[in-house]
């Protein structure tokens, strides 16, 4: 292989990454009592395009197997064996095979050979057991014109040395290497290009003129093929293959057709002419590629450069507050446009890095098939608002909390079929996993109709782990027991469950990503666990406030309002601590000068301000100084640079070029309540 392709790799095991996590979606998804051809031929393409980029990069091992998967995905999507739930499993497994495979060859990870050799067993046994009658309803629409030579009579059964003919319209010369490399794979194989600019492949081999247009199928729709067969008696001397060169000496005539066609004879310099010109094949049209790939690292060096931008801004706009709009009034414009130019670069390039949560959710069908075939449950799985957009950096992070939610919701919350049924339940549980976004935050909920959480037997296992709980604690409480570390109510320790790990490890998950976690629960109806997060961690509208001589931000989707306490508003509460009257509704009060230890500006509260701050149903009042304005921040990570500090979330760059530190309002919400 020539190392120029060596560049090419990476694009290959991406778009194959694609088509894998395509094929486990359609397989999912597919009614094996009715499936129709569209499906199939999906299905079919994804083995097809994997195994033509495999073979182009000479990965051998790869290629040899999607052979073997392909052919039985061809027969199934001919109608020539119908598709079984025994089908589905083994192109799952085969799925798993590949992206082993492609693993292998990507980073050097182990490959379990004898899983290999399994599933490729597996596929094999189907491929030649199972062979049932054609079903018409997945019949191909348009079949390839077949000529068959006189001496064959018919179609040529496998395993006789054929020498077949295959023309095909003008095709660009990138997929011209691909199928050639995948008929190469079947027998010895010629092209040459006719003065018209269609092709002609001569192969031979000892496969089927069905196999053989299976493999051409992918790169030119089957009713443009032409093909034609005859019986080879000697085999004959290896035929190179040379794309690159377009005055290759055409390939011998094959036996004349039973049908009378116009001949083709061979002209002096090599080329193919064709007497008849009533055939006009239009010139294909180029569909350029809607999306390009972009390694990460420039993105995200592209997203700092645009963040250092956005404090260069404010840095110009805090001078520019200074002067006079009337004598420099087109300045002033000026710089109203620049604001404006910036914020619309920076949402911009943060869209670049946001990805559908379609990337997250698709994961989880099969995990859901297989878990509740497992535990014997039968469950329908459901997705709302899979389009909703995350940062990538976030929805990598957002995967393994959502798949122990998951997991818990179908070991422990969905029940088993004969319980549903005596429940008054339909046998087969619901699990819902739906995202939306819901200001600056996106909302994950995972729900089900199943048993919901067993309140007496959650405080009996925190009692039996030496927790204080109490029978006066709400639902809430209660159910935020099941967070703590080592906490289970399992009764036996399986691969699925019961080991107390999980929870815990989910909301620390959350929470190191400025999340929160909130469990609704209802004896008998089900669970619903409610995640939120931010959008990104990049850039944040903040609320700048001051307290002494510090100015803080407050992330704004947590403010809720802001006023000036009346002396009559303030309360202290003993076991309560100080609480402030907003609207008939008593809040708890954090003072932010005693929380950092800073000298403020007014000692007495009603010189000052409140902001009502509120996280997920809960609410709080934060007492500062004054309210600066609202700002975009650009959102510093303090942990790199310093140290993790209780109450900061990270840190920011003024206009003034001061350090300003982003709160933490869920951690300011924890000290209040």
């Amino acid at each position: 292989m020539d190392d120029d392709l060596s560049q090419f790799y990476q694009v290959f095991f991406d778009e194959a990454a694609e088509l894998l996590a395509e094929k486990e979606r359609l397989l999912l998804g597919i009614d094996i009592t009715n499936p129709s051809s569209e499906e199939l031929n999906a299905i079919f393409r994804t083995a097809h395009s994997i195994k033509g980029g495999a073979a182009t990069f000479g990965f051998d091992d790869i290629t040899k197997f999607t052979h073997v998967l392909e052919s039985l995905l061809d027969k199934i999507r001919r109608g020539e064996m119908p598709l079984t739930a025994e089908h589905v499993d083994t192109f799952l497994a085969a799925k798993d095979v590949l992206a082993m495979l492609l693993d292998g060859h990507r980073v050097g990870s182990a490959v379990d050979q004898e899983q290999v050799d399994e599933v490729s067993r597996r596929l094999h046994a189907l491929a030649d057991g199972a062979v049932g009658e054609r079903i018409l309803s997945v019949k191909p629409a348009t079949p390839p014109v077949v000529e068959v030579a006189p001496v064959a009579q018919a179609l040529v059964p496998a395993g006789v040395l054929r020498l077949i003919r295959i023309e095909m319209p003008e095709t660009p010369e990138k997929d011209l290497v691909s199928l050639a490399a995948e008929l190469g794979l079947l027998g010895e194989v010629d092209t040459a290009r006719l003065p018209d600019n269609r092709v002609v492949f001569t192969l031979q081999t000892d496969q089927t003129l069905a196999d053989v247009t299976a493999v051409c199928s992918f790169v030119v729709d089957e009713g443009k093929l032409k093909l034609s067969e005859s019986i080879v008696e000697k085999p004959s001397q290896a035929i190179g293959s040379d794309l690159g060169d377009r005055q290759e000496a055409a390939a011998p005539a094959v036996s004349q057709p039973i049908e009378e066609k116009p001949a083709v004879k061979g002209t002096a310099d090599g080329d193919i002419e064709k007497r008849s010109t009533k055939r006009d094949t239009p010139a294909p049209v180029s569909h350029e590629s809607s999306s390009i790939r972009v390694n990460i690292e420039k993105v995200d060096l592209l997203i700092n450069l645009v963040g250092e931008l956005v404090i260069t801004q404010a840095m110009i706009a805090q001078r520019g507050a200074d002067l006079d709009p009337v004598h420099h009034e087109a300045l002033m414009n000026n710089f109203a446009q620049l604001a404006r130019n910036t914020r619309d670069l920076q949402e911009s390039v943060m869209s670049i890095r946001m990805i559908q949560m379609d990337y997250v959710f698709s994961r989880f069908p099969r995990m859901v098939r297989e878990l509740a075939s497992k535990l014997g449950k039968k469950i329908d799985f459901i997705t709302q608002g899979a389009s909703t957009e995350l940062d990538k950096g976030l929805i990598e992070r957002i995967v393994d909390p959502l798949t122990h939610l998951v997991r818990n919701s179908i070991d422990h919350g969905i029940e088993l079929p004969e319980k549903r049924r005596e429940a008054g339940k339909p046998e087969a549980g619901r699990l819902i996993l739906a995202a939306s976004h819901q200001g600056g935050n996106i909302v994950i909920e995972v729900s089900d109709d199943g048993a919901g959480l067993n309140r007496e037997r959650i405080l009996k296992k925190a009692q039996q782990n030496g927790l204080s709980v109490s029978e006066s604690m709400t639902d809430e409480e209660v159910w935020q027991l099941i967070f703590m570390p080592g906490f289970s109510t399992a009764d036996v320790i399986t691969d699925v469950s019961g080991r107390g790990v999980g929870m815990d490890v989910v909301r620390r998950n959350i929470a190191d990503m400025g999340g929160s976690v909130e469990i609704r629960s209802v004896a008998g109806s089900g669970s619903t666990i409610r995640i939120a997060v931010p959008l990104t961690l990049a850039i944040l509208d903040g609320m700048s406030v001051k307290v002494g001589h510090e100015i803080y931000i407050v992330p704004l989707a947590y403010v809720v309002e802001s006023l000036q306490p009346m002396a009559g508003d303030l309360k202290e509460v003993a076991g309560q601590g100080r609480l402030i009257k907003v609207r008939d509704e008593y809040l708890p009060l954090v003072y932010l000068y005693e929380r950092f230890d800073i000298e403020p500006h007014f000692s007495s509260p009603t010189e000052s301000i409140v902001l009502v701050l509120g996280v997920d149903d809960k609410k709080f009042a934060l007492l500062v100084d004054t309210l600066v304005g609202q700002q975009q921040v650009v959102v510093k990570n303090l942990e790199t640079n310093f140290r993790k500090v209780p109450g900061i979330s990270g840190a920011t760059i003024l206009g003034d070029g001061g350090v300003s530190l982003i709160l933490d309002i869920s951690a300011l919400m924890k000290g209040a309540v």
